[in-house]
Formats: C-alpha cells, sequence, structure tokens
C-alpha cells in the first residue's frame, strides 16, 4: 500500500487508535479527522478531501453510545446520518473512485431468540434505539450510494471491546470497577445492568484486521458483518473477568444500567470468504488485556 493514502474520520476514538498504527505499519499514508472536522459540515468535508485526495475513506465517526443517542437524539441524528450522508456525496464528487468504509453497526439487526440462526447480511433491520436507527439509515443510503457506482463497503461490527474503550460500554465497566476493587479504592460491589443477555464479541484487533483487509481493492463492495459467531452471556463475562482477578464482589442491579434481554450472534461467513479474516483473539485473552488496561488506569489515578 505504499503511496496510498487513506482519510480516517473520528480517528481519535477507541477504534481509530488502534487503526491508525495498523494502517501506517501497512504502509499506508495516513490523514486522520477528528472533532476539529464536522462531518456533517459539507464544505469543511470537502475541504479535507480535496487537499488529501484519498484513494479510500474509513467513516469511523458517530455517536457510538446508545445511552448517548437517547440522551440526545439530534446530535446522534446529526453525526450518524447527516455526517455520513456528507462524507458520500463529498466522496461522490471529489474522489468518486476512492474505496469509502462506512463502519455501521450490528445494533440494526436487533434481538432474536436464544437458538436461532446467528444474523447474516440478508437478515431484516430492527433497529430499536436512537443510535440504530440512524445506524441504519446511514447504512442503506450507502446502498444508494453504491448502487449510483460508487465503491461503498458497508461493515456491521458485532460487540469489541479492549484497550482504550470507554467505561460507558459494558465490559470495560466491569473491569474497571474490578480494578477499582483489587487496588483497594473501592468497596468489594459492582453495579450492574442485565446480566443475561447475550452478545457476540470480538477483540479489537480482530475488528482492524477486518477493516484493514477490506481497503483491498481485489475485495468485492458490498455488506460484511464482522463477528466471532458464538455468544457469550454478560454474566459469564462478568465471572470471567472477576476470577481472573481472584475476588467475588457483591453484586448489585442498577436500573439505570439495565436494558431488556437481548441475543444477538453474527455469521461473517461472507467476510471470511471474500478476505480470509477470521477472530484470532479468544475471549479469555481480550478479557485479560482489558483488565490490565484498567489495572494501569486506576493505579495511575
Amino acid at each position: 500500500m505504499q503511496d496510498m493514502r487513506v482519510l480516517v474520520t473520528g480517528a481519535a476514538g477507541f477504534v481509530g487508535g488502534h487503526l491508525l498504527p495498523r494502517l501506517e505499519a501497512d504502509g499506508w499514508s495516513v490523514a486522520a479527522s477528528d472533532r476539529e472536522m464536522d462531518v456533517s459540515d459539507p464544505k469543511a468535508v470537502e475541504a479535507r478531501v480535496r487537499d488529501i485526495e484519498p484513494d479510500a475513506i474509513i467513516h469511523l465517526a458517530a455517536v457510538s453510545s446508545v445511552a448517548t443517542s437517547w440522551q440526545q437524539p439530534e446530535l446522534t441524528y446529526r453525526v450518524n446520518y447527516l455526517g455520513t450522508r456528507t462524507v458520500l456525496e463529498v466522496a461522490r464528487r471529489a474522489v468518486p473512485t476512492a474505496r469509502v468504509i462506512l463502519v455501521s453497526t450490528a445494533d440494526l439487526y436487533g434481538s432474536t431468540e436464544p437458538g436461532a440462526a446467528p444474523f447474516d447480511e440478508s437478515s431484516e433491520l430492527r433497529p430499536h434505539s436512537p443510535y440504530a436507527r440512524c445506524k441504519a439509515a446511514a447504512d442503506l443510503l450507502g446502498g444508494i450510494y453504491a448502487e449510483r457506482g460508487l465503491d461503498v463497503i458497508r461493515v456491521r461490527p458485532f460487540n469489541h471491546t479492549g484497550p482504550g474503550q470507554t467505561d460507558a460500554f459494558v465490559l470495560p465497566s466491569f473491569a474497571r470497577q474490578i480494578a477499582s476493587i483489587e487496588a483497594g479504592r473501592s468497596e468489594a460491589s459492582m453495579r450492574v445492568g442485565n446480566l443475561d443477555s447475550v452478545r457476540d464479541f470480538l477483540d479489537i484487533d480482530d475488528v482492524v484486521d477486518a477493516y484493514i483487509r477490506l481497503l483491498d481493492p481485489q475485495v468485492e463492495s458490498g455488506i460484511y458483518n464482522v463477528a466471532s459467531g458464538s455468544g457469550v452471556r454478560i454474566g459469564d463475562a462478568l465471572q470471567t473477568l472477576c476470577s481472573l482477578a481472584g475476588i467475588e464482589p457483591r453484586i448489585e442491579a442498577a436500573s439505570e444500567f439495565f436494558r431488556p434481554t437481548d441475543f444477538a450472534v453474527g455469521d461473517s461467513s461472507r467476510l471470511r470468504d471474500a478476505t480470509g479474516w477470521q477472530p484470532r483473539v479468544s475471549f479469555d485473552r481480550t478479557l485479560e488485556g482489558l483488565l490490565d488496561h484498567w489495572r494501569a488506569r486506576v493505579n495511575a489515578a
């Protein structure tokens, strides 16, 4: 990928922090943008794109928290939908041959019953939150631009975690609380939400690997799930983290964290067949890395 240029929006976020070093190691010339460029501002985006003339765009910029989307639906719509529309339209006008990777979400599939077949790319979209609805609308808009000739990849990642993810998400929240208990900074009790939901978790390094593989122009444009294909009960993930730390905290249900029980597992056969991708980091290793990250943060505070 020598002399190939890629623009990454939302580059200062969790995923960007892992993606940019990998892109640079692979020889890409990386241009990063974050809050200094309003992705819903056509003039700002077009100026940036025309200045860089990227061969590819990875559009990460988003309001990524479901909770925030309920609190700030207008902001979520502006960033997640209007921002995507702006990026697509600017790409069509300014760099019509560039590959545009739209990072969507598996949340647009909603939930299914335990034991049901994993979601694949043809599954019905049933988004429930403002976050998921805006992402679904943006994803479908990407399909329209693809029909008009733009090289668009719509990638739908299932839950992913790792060092650097905010504790607004469930596993980092657990890891932070456990690290605080270990360090003697808090009592041996944890506040949690619904522990019965089942999610498909991936390590951030595996997700980044998928995005990089999808930059290959030999890979056909289209929709690709990024998923492990296995479900993990949230309560079991909590138990594993506690076992890694050697603690048995008191578990308290917190109404502010509660969400209805859901079940979501993905099928990434299309991605595997197109790129050879497969997850390589075990879930236990992901949890170990997450816990070590929060131990370092708590001890440094």
